[in-house]
């Protein structure tokens, strides 16, 4: 763990993560589409917000999101791109391929920066740096727990 982490977040029994994550992000209350357009453009929403945003970076779909969201920030630039490229008399095909183009040039930057771009949102919001990429690990460590001990068992095991 970082140096950077409050004690209370280094000290496993008392760690904010321990919470029941499941339960917390059932009554977790979503943004209003308003304040979502907001949250994507990078603003800080509002401290009743603070638990969605954590589970929007630590969700099962966490990735997913952060592709939409690189999607919702270059729409308004690729309709006006556009619009000028055909003003200009450039071909459908070729202005077509152009914004296609930037669509996956966005993508890729997207999801290159993805975990950095979720740790900063969350630590914006008041979350330990990092955040997120600890409470995904610990999501993953827990889910496939026995992993390794059913893998020693079926292949490690002498072919029994």
């Amino acid at each position: 763990m970082t140096t950077g982490w409050p004690a209370a977040a280094r000290d496993h029994e008392r760690s904010w993560w321990r919470l029941d994550y499941s339960a917390v992000m059932a009554t977790v209350r979503a943004p209003n589409p308003l304040w979502w357009l907001y949250y994507q453009y990078g603003g800080r929403l509002p401290a009743r917000y603070r638990d969605w945003v954590l589970r929007d970076g630590t969700c099962r779909t966490w990735l997913l999101r952060v592709l939409v969201r690189g999607l919702v920030l270059i729409a308004p630039m690729q309709a006006a791109l556009f619009i000028i490229l055909r003003l200009f008399g450039i071909s459908w095909y070729l202005a077509l391929g152009a914004l296609v183009l930037g669509v996956l040039v966005s993508v890729r930057y997207s999801l290159s920066y993805a975990v950095e771009s979720v740790d900063t949102r969350l630590s914006r919001h008041g979350y330990p740096d990092g955040c997120g990429s600890e409470v995904r690990r610990r999501a993953y460590d827990e889910a496939h727990a026995g992993d390794a001990e059913r893998y020693r068992v079926a292949w490690r095991s002498g072919g029994e």
